[in-house]
């Protein structure tokens, strides 16, 4: 039986992984559970799973908690240090990391430097510091295996040799020409552009394939999202810029593929659910029920792809450009973004301004080399306040 923690329990991530678990319970413990402010949806899972560490955000959310767990022997920890605690614990084995955001960093890098098997669902992690975990993860031998579907679909279609070496793996030495990584292209793939600054947060919420939370589903409009993936990528499968490439598939079957230098290419298909991703790393490297049925292909209807449209989607340019600028630009990029996407939801800027306020800071926030957590952090925090300032000057009046 293998200890899990669950860093992000009541997100949609925990939920499908703790989803997995109740189907294998012989299998799995669960060491901890972890959310930022839902005291009572944490509190009802700890009821279920009965974890022996409970983390939320704040103390007061810990009184709360402790109440609503009494007389239940759950211990109940709060904040960063409470996290982190719960990540780099002698007994655990494996860390789910399902934190949205910036504050996924520190308890990601904790299990990290603990040697521990990472199951990676937070983007930020490499966004922000790929660099930094991937060094860290060789230092301390931690094994990381991605849980987006896209990555875990192209850690899927490589040769077995390049899956034990995640973050340092030489693709054409495994006669791999590229990696193709797919995206629905979101609510507005076929939208006339003229109409997109118009879209509301509703309409941009409404995502033709996936279930996911209303930040995730901002960024797949925007292809924000491929873009973060596209950072990812780099970072996990140790890509040069030739050999990583994006398309649209609006079906959401493919999850992505893998060319090779003779001309096959390697395709991991399945049902648009996350409990499939989440189910290959819990198994890794055997195979474990899911939940999730299997493909009937003769419904599938037709298969189609695109190339994405700069036009269309200017934050995934952005992306791609930052990508190569160096870890700086990608932290300053996601930073933006996080901020104009929250603004978009509260309806104080309009759905194409997400990408000006993105671009505006990129171009005006000083660039420089950042050698620890802490400076990254710094420089998240520098360019969340420049954004907040130049969404003031674009919002709505």
């Amino acid at each position: 039986m293998r200890s899990i923690t669950v860093l992000g329990a009541t997100g949609s991530i925990g939920k499908n992984t703790l989803d997995v678990v109740r189907r294998h319970r012989d299998d799995f413990s669960v060491f901890a559970l972890t959310a930022m402010t839902q005291v009572d949806a944490l509190a009802e899972l700890c009821r279920e799973f009965k974890p022996q560490y409970a983390v939320i955000g704040c103390a007061d959310d810990a009184v709360k908690l402790e109440r609503a767990l009494a007389p239940q022997q759950t211990t109940v920890l709060y904040g960063q240090q409470g996290l982190a605690d719960v990540s780099a614990a002698a007994d655990v084995d494996v860390v789910m990391a399902a934190i949205v955001g910036a504050a996924g960093l520190r308890p990601t890098l904790a299990a990290i430097d603990a040697g521990k098997t990472v199951l990676l669902a937070n983007k930020e992690a490499l966004v922000v510091s790929g660099q930094l975990f991937i060094e860290h993860a060789k230092q301390s031998g931690a094994r990381i295996l991605p849980v987006d579907s896209e990555h875990n679909a192209i850690f899927q279609c490589l040769p077995e040799q390049q899956q034990q070496q995640v973050g340092h793996m030489d693709l054409a030495a495994a006669g791999i020409d590229h990696i193709l990584l797919t995206g629905s292209g979101g609510p507005f793939r076929d939208l006339p552009l003229p109409q997109l600054a118009q879209q509301s947060p509703e309409a941009a919420c409404n995502h033709p394939n996936w279930s996911m939370g209303r930040k995730i589903s901002v960024d797949s409009a925007t292809m924000l999202n491929k873009g973060l993936e596209y950072i990812e990528a780099r970072w996990l499968f140790n890509c040069q810029r030739q050999q990583l490439q994006i398309v649209i598939h609006p079906q959401s079957v493919i999850h992505s593929m893998v060319q090779y230098v003779d001309g096959s290419v390697l395709a991991q298909l399945g049902q648009p659910d996350m409990r499939t991703p989440i189910a290959h790393t819990l198994g890794f490297p055997d195979r474990i029920n899911s939940g999730v049925g299997g493909l009937d292909f003769t419904r599938l209807g037709e298969l189609t792809f695109k190339q994405p449209e700069p036009a269309r989607y200017p934050c995934l340019q952005l992306a791609i450009d930052s990508c190569w600028e160096g870890q700086s630009a990608t932290t300053s990029l996601n930073a933006a973004n996080e901020i104009a996407v929250d603004a978009f939801l509260k309806e104080q800027i309009g759905f194409t301004q997400i990408a000006e306020v993105c671009d505006w800071v990129l171009q005006h926030q000083p660039m420089f080399h950042c050698a620890s957590i802490d400076e990254l952090l710094q420089l998240d925090q520098q360019v969340r306040e420049r954004a907040r300032e130049r969404v003031k000057q674009v919002a709505y009046v």
